[in-house]
């Protein structure tokens, strides 16, 4: 009698993911907004003994403008030497354009919809009150972008003038990787090579950095809810909710914009959102630059575009803070009594428009902005404390629009340059669920989008 055949082998016992794996494989936008949630209820029902768990919070700040600097130089490097200097001084001047007209827009949404609500009126103005940090003059603020010290600038985090030092080696190197030189042509090529895994690096560095976002957004959202409580707001709710429904409006106005040039609107704020929640919580254009950049990326807008135009923005484009500026500005003048005639606030407008250059870079841009605007409208500085009282509430909301205003108007420019548009992102949404899965995820190699 033959033997019975062998039972075929069993194949390996499928592995049970761990907690950690569970967690990656749950979507940054999930764990953002449970985070949000989560620290908006703690924050309101501890109060003021929540700031313990503040240096959660600050050890998320600062992983993210630790990546500021070498994502801003590499990026923009690698930007520039792909691009010719005819494209790189139209991308240039059709940003600028933009970044105006919608700050101009901004101030006027603001000042519209504090006429139109009066916040201030029947409120007590302040006794006192300190004159608040002057802005810089704007001649100051383009001087300093030409660096004597570039490597100081890089230290000092100063934004702009790393831009014009990264534009300045950028050209530079594609001159060598178009020389007619054989030895010049190979260097460029190696520099180029050496550039584009330096930013692949930060890249990396940038999806971990995302994994401690949620810790990060429990922790300042709680400390800011915590420090404020509901009290403080009510007082001021009138400007709270004028300085919320302008954003909201310009948001109308983003959509609307995309909509005009054909840009699938839901898609892009799909893809805008990690940036648009991140900026909310951590009211910093600055640090929530490397997320917007990420975010570009997965809109398929070109390096050669975002490296240029988003650090730009995060500098000199403020349309919340605009329409901040020019609600609270009407606030201020109802609190002391005075009616702004049509000359003032056309100069409401345009100071509005230019000190969003002039204080970029400085701590406080928003309330020094204030501060200008309120000195040249010639009305008292008292009642800019009451403003101050929830200026971190404020502060989220128009730190979003900030940074939403800069993934709009790179999207446009990119839309009105040809070839700057690529199948959006499903190739870097591939690689960032390959890098999530790891090697016992058996993914293979990312696809790449067609």
């Amino acid at each position: 009698m033959p033997p019975s055949p062998a039972p075929p082998a069993a194949g390996p016992a499928p592995q049970r993911r761990s907690l950690w794996r569970r967690y990656l494989d749950v979507p940054l936008i999930w764990k953002m907004a449970a985070a949000l949630v989560a620290g908006a209820a703690t924050g309101l029902a501890v109060g003021e003994p929540v700031t313990v768990i503040q240096p959660l919070g600050e050890v998320f700040l600062r992983l993210l403008q630790m990546l500021v600097m070498p994502l801003i130089l590499l990026t923009l490097i690698a930007g520039v030497s792909s691009l010719t200097p005819a494209r790189l001084g139209r991308i240039g001047a059709k940003i600028m354009v933009y970044y105006l007209l919608t700050s101009a827009l901004a101030v006027t949404v603001g000042v519209a919809l504090a006429l139109a609500v009066a916040p201030g009126a029947g409120l007590e103005p302040p006794q006192g009150g300190a004159d608040p940090e002057p802005a810089p003059p704007v001649t100051e603020t383009l001087l300093n972008i030409v660096p004597d010290n570039p490597f100081a600038a890089l230290a000092e985090g100063n934004v702009l003038a790393v831009m014009f030092a990264a534009v300045t080696a950028g050209l530079a190197l594609a001159f060598m990787r178009s020389s007619g030189e054989e030895p010049v042509r190979a260097m460029g090529e190696l520099l180029a090579r050496a550039v584009e895994a330096g930013v692949e690096l930060v890249n990396r560095v940038v999806r971990g950095v995302l994994e401690y976002a949620p810790v990060g957004v429990f922790a300042l959202i709680a400390v800011v809810l915590g420090q404020t409580g509901p009290q403080a707001l009510l007082p001021l709710l009138e400007l709270t909710g004028v300085v919320y429904g302008g954003v909201g409006a310009q948001l109308v106005l983003y959509a609307a914009l995309l909509a005009v040039l054909r840009v699938p609107v839901l898609r892009f704020f799909a893809h805008a959102r990690d940036a648009m929640v991140m900026a909310f919580v951590t009211r910093s254009s600055n640090g929530t630059l490397p997320v917007t950049t990420r975010c570009a990326r997965r809109m398929g807008v070109d390096d050669g575009v975002s490296s240029f135009t988003l650090p730009l923005g995060a500098t000199v484009n403020m349309d919340g803070t605009a329409i901040y500026v020019g609600a609270a500005t009407v606030f201020v003048a109802n609190v002391a009594g005075v009616q702004l005639g049509l000359e003032q606030l056309a100069m409401v407008v345009l100071v509005g428009v230019v000190a969003s250059v002039g204080t970029a870079g400085v701590p406080g841009a928003g309330l020094i902005m204030l501060s200008l605007t309120v000195s040249q409208a010639g009305l008292p500085f008292a009642a800019v404390a009451l403003v101050a009282g929830i200026d971190a509430v404020l502060d989220m909301v128009r730190t979003m629009c900030n940074v939403t205003g800069d993934l709009v108007g790179t999207r446009v420019v990119a839309r009105t340059e040809p070839g700057m548009v690529h199948t959006p992102a499903r190739g870097e949404q591939a690689k960032d669920a390959q890098e999530q899965a790891g090697p016992a995820g058996g993914a293979g190699p990312a696809a790449t989008a067609p």
